[in-house]
């Protein structure tokens, strides 16, 4: 979405590159024939976007096309094994940092949400549109559909819905930004009844990388858990000791099973171009109070889902951990 910067303007470092965009008819028998291993029932077709701002996907934007791109936000390291407080972003400084000058973009994805906000760590479901307006900072428009989830020691879970200025995240981003254009085409992906053992998003990433191999894609869009449940985790407040491990980092999560249907906002990547990418993440929330990071659904037979994704053009790398790790990537 625009050319390549050093740094977006609160000073954190920036990379980007080109992704491999196959056609989207390509893609789709890449899908059709990868998901048809995993699942007893699989549609994968070339359509016009239907508008998903209305039920049941309530974005802030009617569709994901113009200028589809993937931006991976600061990282797990930052995260684990212990927290850095310092690192705060604004979502309203992206497009500046993607040389954006005006007009609308849309944000949806995964990430860990403003905790100084809610005084506590908690998870993020982006979903932003901004209007702007060249040359006048001040004339910002923000539509903000995004939620929080917080879960308490006493294991009480709340999903909060942000007030319209609230545009920070913290410490980790992945995010399709777009411009959100309405009836562009988009692959519409639905699939019943699980048969293998992997969750829908990785199917979808391994399918795409054993097909491209180091050829990088990225895709991002919406998906909706139509009948069954999920396994989630939602974030506790942060630990007060360090998490070395991964099996730290699961016994300090807090999982539950949440029932459909389930608004998913999901990005992946095939594979990492030597940028330390988390190359899937995958945040949901529902009309009916409960949302998470998703793991994978727990009613293989019944599941259905239903989802719409564009390939994105470019990925930005922003404030790349300087050390990292692999773990709490799930």
């Amino acid at each position: 979405m625009g050319d390549e910067h050093d740094a977006n303007r609160k000073g954190w470092p920036l990379e980007s590159c080109q992704l491999h965009v196959p056609p989207l008819d390509e893609l789709a028998h890449v899908l059709r024939q990868g998901l048809a291993l995993h699942f007893a029932f699989v549609q994968v077709d070339v359509v016009d976007c239907p508008d998903l701002s209305q039920s049941p996907f309530h974005l802030t934007a009617p569709g994901l096309g113009g200028d589809p791109s993937l931006v991976d936000l600061g990282g797990v390291p930052y995260l684990v094994p212990t927290v850095h407080r310092d690192r705060i972003y604004d979502l309203a400084d992206l497009p500046a940092a993607m040389n954006v000058k005006d007009g609308t973009v849309s944000m949806i994805g995964a990430g860990a949400g403003p905790w100084q906000h809610l005084e506590t760590n908690c998870e993020m479901m982006t979903n932003l549109s901004l209007s702007l307006e060249a040359g006048k900072s001040s004339s910002l428009v923000v539509d903000n559909g995004t939620r929080l989830a917080t879960v308490d020691p006493s294991g009480r879970r709340i999903l909060h819905v942000v007030p319209p200025k609230q545009t920070r995240c913290s410490l980790l981003n992945n995010l399709l930004v777009s411009r959100g254009l309405p009836r562009t085409p988009v692959l519409r992906i639905r699939c019943q009844k699980r048969t293998g053992p992997d969750n829908f998003v990785t199917c979808m990433r391994n399918t795409v990388r054993q097909r491209y191999g180091h050829q990088p894609v990225g895709m991002g869009g919406v998906f909706m858990l139509e009948n069954g449940q999920a396994r989630l985790h939602i974030m506790p407040d942060f630990s007060p000791c360090p998490l070395q491990t991964d099996a730290d980092v699961n016994n300090w999560l807090h999982f539950y099973n949440a029932t459909g249907p389930l608004i998913n906002l999901s990005v992946f990547i095939s594979h990492d171009p030597g940028l330390d990418l988390r190359v899937e993440h995958t945040h949901c929330f529902s009309t009916h109070g409960e949302g998470g990071h998703y793991h994978e659904d727990v009613s293989p037979e019944t599941v259905v889902y239903e989802g719409y994704f564009t390939p994105a053009e470019r990925l930005f790398r922003i404030d790349r951990p300087s050390q990292t790790h692999g773990v709490g990537r799930d």
